[in-house]
């Protein structure tokens, strides 16, 4: 107890911030308190910063758990062989992990071809207006609550800065640290795929063959509840509700697939 009220008298002692203080202290004080919260601000992490690779990441290896899954049972519900459904198992992750690539790349590639052709377009506009640009920042900062004489004195202060960046974020709506990336959602989407795609694959090889449905759908289902709740913790949201959606969505998928697979067993055979 002594040692912790004696550290607690040096940390007062220490701080300026403590006590009866001069007016120039009081300064010094709110100087040190802002430039703390400026740096705890900019310490902090912006989840939507991962946005990106996040949402390719995260349909990658949901995609993967629950169509490779829904593909093995429905070919097991069709009283298939060990070795046909794990063929089925391997052509759906090879196919799906090249499917995501693409898609990936070519749905990313059209949004950053929307947002270089806005970039190029607000490059000409300051070239050859660069008065009325101006004014149009300032027009913005206006319509946010600022007055016209401090929204045009913002305006000059951040067009001296960065023009092209200022109007990116406020007038475009364009953070340059989060453009679209075509090949990092394309290889980031397959590789996800192609590894969660195993989960289903594994299932089938340690289950043994009566137990070989219901082992599949139970090891897809806890992976994607893991999944789901991850991907809550890194977005924010809540890890029950996250968790529970693909978990149910996935059991949906691999119901339907399992009921068609035995109907087409059955009519088949």
């Amino acid at each position: 107890m002594l040692r912790r009220i004696i550290a607690s008298m040096s940390r007062q002692s220490a701080d300026p911030c403590n006590g009866n203080s001069s007016r120039s202290k009081d300064h010094a004080c709110w100087d040190m308190k802002t430039k703390s919260a400026i740096l705890a601000e900019q310490a902090e992490k912006h989840r939507s910063g991962r946005a990106g690779w996040l949402r390719a990441a995260v349909l990658g290896s949901d995609d993967a758990i629950v169509s490779t899954a829904s593909l093995m049972i429905g070919v097991a519900a069709a009283s298939a062989s060990r070795g046909a459904i794990l063929v089925a198992g391997v052509a759906g992750l090879v196919a799906g992990a090249m499917s995501m690539a693409v898609g990936e790349y070519v749905s990313v590639s059209s949004q950053r071809d929307a947002e270089q052709a806005d970039i190029g377009l607000e490059t000409h506009e300051l070239a050859s207006e660069p008065e009325a640009e101006l004014q149009e920042l300032a027009l913005i900062y206006v319509k946010r609550g600022l007055e016209k004489e401090l929204a045009l004195k913002v305006a000059e202060q951040l067009s001296a800065h960065d023009r092209l960046g200022a109007h990116m974020r406020d007038e475009l709506g364009i953070d340059e640290a989060s453009l679209a990336r075509p090949l990092q959602a394309a290889w980031i989407s397959a590789a996800s795929f192609a590894s969660f795609a195993m989960v289903p694959i594994v299932a089938l090889l340690v289950s043994p063959v009566a137990l070989r449905i219901p082992v599949i759908a139970a090891l897809s289902l806890a992976s994607l509840a893991v999944l789901g709740a991850f991907g809550g913790h890194l977005g924010g949201a809540p890890l029950g509700r996250a968790a529970l959606r693909v978990t149910i969505g996935g059991a949906l998928a691999m119901t339907v697939t399992a009921l068609i697979g035995r109907l087409l067993g059955v009519s088949v055979g």
